[in-house]
């Protein structure tokens, strides 16, 4: 088995696009991942993660220069992340595909490197 993190990126107009119902059909792509990975033992963790608290650090000539927001002059944003623990990354390319934010938003999937 093979540790890969599932990228979720998304940004504010696609969201706000999907309205309530748009929004719950995401949850429940969700909550039915999530329900069959911890099932199958492939979820390691996910979590949304908040834009409200957050920090762009900079350091030049080693003084950090610090902002607020994930704003790196780009409309997306990551908006969370899976690790999954499986077997290939073709499983981990289809557990993403299955998550909606890929209607609007790229999946990034990537290998992590351990030791």
């Amino acid at each position: 088995m093979t540790k890969f993190m599932l990228v979720i990126y998304g940004n504010h107009e696609g969201w706000g696009a999907l309205g309530a119902e748009g929004s719950q059909r995401i949850m429940a792509a969700h909550r039915s991942v999530t329900d069959e990975l911890t099932a199958n033992g492939e979820l390691v963790e996910t979590h949304e993660l908040s834009t409200s608290a957050a920090r762009v650090v900079r350091t030049t000539a080693g003084t950090p220069a610090v902002t607020d927001g994930p704003f790196v002059e780009t409309k997306e944003i990551v908006a969370g992340y899976y690790i999954v623990d499986c077997a290939s990354i073709d499983r981990a390319t289809e557990i993403a595909g299955r998550l909606g934010e890929a209607e609007f938003a790229p999946i990034e999937v990537r290998q992590i490197v351990e030791g």
